[in-house]
C-alpha cells in the first residue's frame, strides 16, 4: 500500500492550496501531479477521474500529489477562470518537485478544466501532458505546450458531452508529439470507464520511463 500525506502547496501570488501526496509503492519510476474538473461545476481533487488515477498510479511505482484549485474546498483565494489556476499548477509541481529525486521522470495530467490547465503549463520539469477529455476552451492560449516536442497524449470520451471528440481531434490536428485515444463508449465522466483512464496512463508512464 501507498502512503498518503497531507500537504500544501503555496502560490507565487500567496496562496496556500490542500493538497495530498501518494508516494509510490516500492521504488518509484515515475511521478505525477493530477488537476482535477471545474470547481463551479462541482471539481476537487477527489473526482471520480483523479481519485481512480490517485489510487492506482502509487500501486504501479508513480508518486502522485493531488491539488484542490484556488477556493475550492481548503485551498485559500477564488475561482480565476483558468487564470491563476495557471500558478497553482506550477506551485503543485513544485510541491511535487521538492519531495522527490530530481532524475525522477514527472508526468502532468488533468481531467476536463484540469486537463485544459496542464495543458497550458509548460513547465521544463514536465516530461509529458496527459489530457483526458479537455474541451480546450478554459484558457486563451495552449501554444507553447502544442509546439513543444516532448510527448502528450489525449484520452478523448467518444460520447463527450462537453466537446466532442472530434472537434477536438481537428483542432489539434497540428499539435507536435501529440497522441490521441478515444475510450470506446465513455461519456465526459467516464463512469465505468475509469479502469481505461487508468490504463491509458500506465501505458503513457511506460513509454515516457522506457529508455531510447
Amino acid at each position: 500500500m501507498s502512503e498518503i500525506v497531507t500537504t500544501t502547496c503555496t502560490t507565487s501570488d500567496g496562496l496556500t492550496l490542500e493538497a495530498e501526496l501518494a508516494r509510490a509503492a516500492g521504488s518509484p519510476r515515475a511521478a505525477a501531479v493530477l488537476c482535477h474538473p471545474h470547481p463551479q461545476f462541482g471539481g476537487t481533487m477527489r473526482s471520480i477521474v483523479i481519485g481512480a488515477l490517485f489510487d492506482a498510479l502509487p500501486e504501479a511505482g508513480v508518486t502522485c500529489l493531488r491539488f484542490n484549485f484556488r477556493g475550492v474546498e481548503g485551498s485559500e483565494g477564488f475561482h480565476d477562470s483558468g487564470s491563476g489556476e495557471q500558478l497553482d499548477v506550477l506551485a503543485a509541481i513544485a510541491t511535487l518537485d521538492a519531495q522527490i529525486d530530481a532524475s525522477l521522470t514527472m508526468l502532468l495530467a488533468g481531467w476536463s478544466f484540469g486537463a485544459d490547465l496542464t495543458l497550458a503549463t509548460a513547465s521544463e520539469r514536465v516530461a509529458g501532458w496527459f489530457a483526458i477529455a479537455p474541451p480546450l476552451r478554459s484558457v486563451p492560449d495552449f501554444s507553447a505546450v502544442a509546439r513543444d516536442p516532448r510527448p502528450k497524449l489525449l484520452a478523448l470520451a467518444e460520447h463527450d458531452e462537453i466537446r466532442d471528440a472530434e472537434w477536438v481531434v481537428d483542432a489539434t490536428r497540428d499539435w507536435v508529439a501529440t497522441d490521441i485515444e478515444i475510450i470506446g463508449g465513455a461519456s465526459h465522466y467516464f463512469v465505468g470507464r475509469t479502469n481505461r483512464i487508468v490504463e491509458s496512463a500506465l501505458r503513457f508512464v511506460d513509454r515516457l520511463t522506457s529508455p531510447t
